[in-house]
C-alpha cells in the first residue's frame, strides 16, 4: 500500500484547537502506531503553511525559516507509515499549491481532513479572531478584501467551506476529501477526536484525549473595545508582539472583563454573503463524493441569532470595560515592579553592590547600569 499523506486543514473555530492538542499530545503513542506528526511543534506547521503558499511574511518570522514545507516533507519520507500534518491556514491554499503538495509525495496518496460548520455559524468568533491579532474593521466591514488571495489566511478564502473544497478537490479525487461536520454545541469533543481517529483508520480510545481546550472567547463589549484600541498599538506590528502582547496579554491574559456576551453579525451582512456561501457548501457536498464522517445537515445554515450587533455597545458600556481593564493592568504593572526591585536588590547583594556609608552618589549610575546589565542577562537567561 502506498503512504497516506493526511493534511489537517481546519477549518478555524472547528475544534482544531482541541484536535492539535490531542494530536501533539500522542504524537509518540501515533508514531508507534504508524502515524506520524513531523517536526518539532505545532509552529513548524504554521510555518510549513506560510511556505508552501508562497506567503512572503515567512521571511519576517522569527527562528528558523527555511524551508519549512521541505523539513516536514523529508522527515515524513523517511518514515514507513502514514504522515499528519495540522494546520488551518493550508486551506487558504491554492490549487498549484496543492499540487506542490502532491508532488512533495508522487509515491504516495495527499488527503485532505476539513471540520467543518456552517460560514454563517463562523464569520462572528472568526472575526473576533482577527480582531485579538490586531485587526481594526468592523464586522460588517470584513474580511478586508473580498477577491481571493491564498496568502490572506484571514479572508474568506480560509473559512468558506465551498470555496476550499472547490480549490482542493481540482488536485485531488473527492474521495480523498474528508469532511468532519462539528457541532460545537452538542458534541462531545472526544467525540469528533474519534471520527477524526477514523479518518486516520485508528482506534481513537487508544489515545487518550486531553480535557476540553477552547480558545478563549471576548464578550461584545470586550471585543469592540479591542477594536477601538488596536488601531493606537503602533509599535506592535510584527508577528510575534500581535501574538504575544494584543492577543496573548491583551485578549486573554485575564485583564479584560468576562462578559461571555455572545454577538451577531449585521442582517444585510448576513442576507446577502454568509446566507449564500453556506448554501453553496451544502449544494456542492450534496453532489457527492465527499467522504463526509458525520451528520452533514450541520452544514446547513441557522438562522441569525437573537443577540445584540456591536454597533449596540455603549460608550457607557466601553468606558466601565476600559476602566477595569486599566485596573486589572495596573495591578499586573506593580506585581512586575515589585519583583523587578526584588530581582535588583538580590543581583545588588550577589555582586557586592549593596550601598555602603560614604559611597559616592556618582557611583550610583554605573552600579545601576551594571545591574541593567545583570538583569538584563538573567531575562535572557529565564527565556
Amino acid at each position: 500500500m502506498s503512504r497516506r499523506v493526511f493534511v489537517h486543514l481546519g477549518l478555524p473555530k472547528t475544534g482544531t484547537t482541541y484536535l492539535q492538542a490531542a494530536l501533539w499530545s500522542n504524537k509518540t503513542r501515533l508514531r508507534k502506531a504508524g502515524v506520524l506528526v513531523p517536526g518539532q511543534g505545532h509552529r513548524r506547521h504554521l510555518l510549513a503553511s506560510l511556505d508552501i503558499r508562497e506567503d512572503p511574511r515567512l521571511s519576517r518570522r522569527a527562528g528558523n525559516i527555511k524551508n519549512p514545507w521541505q523539513d516536514l516533507v523529508d522527515e515524513a519520507l523517511a518514515f514507513d507509515g502514514d504522515v499528519l500534518i495540522s494546520h488551518e491556514f493550508f486551506g487558504a491554499a491554492a490549487p498549484e499549491h496543492v499540487q506542490r503538495m502532491v508532488d512533495s509525495f508522487p509515491d504516495d496518496e495527499l488527503h485532505a481532513i476539513v471540520t467543518a460548520r456552517p460560514l454563517t455559524e463562523l464569520v462572528a468568533s472568526r472575526w473576533q479572531e482577527w480582531i485579538k491579532n490586531g485587526g481594526s474593521l468592523a464586522i460588517d466591514d470584513w474580511p478586508v478584501r473580498k477577491a481571493y488571495d491564498p496568502v490572506n489566511e484571514w479572508g474568506w478564502g480560509s473559512f468558506d467551506l465551498h470555496d476550499i473544497l472547490k480549490r482542493w478537490s481540482q488536485v485531488l479525487p473527492r474521495e480523498r476529501i474528508h469532511v468532519l461536520p462539528v457541532d460545537p454545541g452538542a458534541d462531545d469533543p472526544e467525540e469528533l477526536w474519534l471520527r477524526f481517529c477514523g479518518v486516520l483508520g485508528l482506534d481513537g480510545s487508544r489515545f487518550p484525549a486531553p480535557s476540553e481546550v477552547v480558545n478563549p472567547s471576548l464578550g461584545v463589549v470586550e471585543v469592540e473595545l479591542m477594536r477601538r484600541v488596536t488601531p493606537h498599538l503602533t509599535d506592535f506590528l510584527t508577528a510575534g508582539d500581535r501574538g504575544r502582547w494584543v492577543r496573548g496579554y491583551l485578549a486573554e491574559g485575564g485583564v479584560l472583563p468576562e462578559s461571555g456576551e455572545r454577538f451577531r453579525v449585521g442582517r444585510e451582512a448576513y442576507e446577502k454573503q454568509h446566507l449564500k456561501r453556506a448554501r453553496k457548501a451544502v449544494e456542492l457536498i450534496a453532489e457527492g463524493g465527499f467522504d463526509v464522517r458525520g451528520d452533514a445537515a450541520l452544514l446547513e445554515p441557522r438562522p441569525l441569532p437573537d443577540r445584540r450587533h456591536p454597533s449596540e455597545v455603549s460608550d457607557a458600556e466601553l468606558v466601565e470595560s476600559a476602566a477595569q481593564t486599566i485596573a486589572a493592568m495596573l495591578e499586573d504593572v506593580r506585581s512586575i515592579s515589585r519583583e523587578r526591585d526584588e530581582l535588583r536588590r538580590q543581583l545588588a547583594e550577589e555582586e557586592g553592590l549593596a550601598s555602603t556609608p560614604g559611597s559616592a552618589d556618582e557611583d550610583e549610575p554605573a552600579t545601576w547600569v551594571r545591574l541593567s546589565r545583570s538583569l538584563n542577562r538573567l531575562r535572557r537567561h529565564g527565556e
